[in-house]
């Protein structure tokens, strides 16, 4: 258990300091997709690729104020996102008739629109198809975000990044799923209008 405690502590430690400012302006920019109604794609390799799913998930049913009453109810305005790690069927379709270097961007490059948001999420941020994906959501003039672990080639390709201070692979893991729900529960507060809180 010594070893479970040095992990807690460590993850206490990068918690501090976390880039707050940023994961909030990267919630702010979601927010602007949201009263726009523009598009989130989000995308990510691995465990970040769980992540797009999971984030996709929380924005997607959980940010409206109305989610628990009949679908289509007037107060009811669901955010519109896309996990593009959910669709095995056209990832392996891409990576076999094309390269895998093309899994996200081909899936983006029909629906991303100006104003729309491509959501990037990678530990090293070197990640060839992701990048290449924000490449294209560059020239398509969308606005481009992501949460990285050490920064990587990604960043000079997004409007907004939340860098997790540490090369250990889980731990950024673990705070990008923290910086996520924060986000979460910042949007799911201003989309109904009511303050802060839990």
């Amino acid at each position: 258990m010594e070893s479970a405690r040095r992990y807690a502590n460590k993850l206490r430690e990068i918690i501090d300091q976390l880039p707050f400012e940023d994961v909030q302006r990267i919630s702010d920019v979601l927010f602007r997709a949201y009263s726009k109604e523009r598009t989130i794609f989000v995308f990510g390799n691995g465990g970040s690729a769980a992540l797009a799913s999971h984030i996709a998930c929380d924005l997607g049913k959980g940010t409206a104020p109305g989610a628990t009453k009949e679908p289509g109810a007037k107060d009811a305005r669901h955010l519109r996102i896309m996990s593009l790690t959910d669709n095995v069927p056209m990832i392996s379709a891409w990576a076999n008739d094309a390269s895998f270097e093309d899994v996200f961007a081909g899936q983006m490059e029909n629906f991303i629109r100006p104003q729309d948001v491509a959501f990037a999420i990678s530990g090293s941020g070197n990640s060839p198809n992701i990048l290449k994906a924000l490449r294209l959501a560059r020239a398509k003039q969308a606005t481009t975000v992501g949460f990285s672990g050490r920064g990587g080639k990604m960043i000079e390709l997004l409007d907004r990044a939340a860098v997790v201070p540490s090369t250990h692979m889980q731990l950024v893991e673990d705070c990008h799923l923290i910086m996520m729900h924060m986000i979460f529960l910042d949007l799911r507060n201003r989309i109904a209008g009511v303050p802060w809180g839990y």
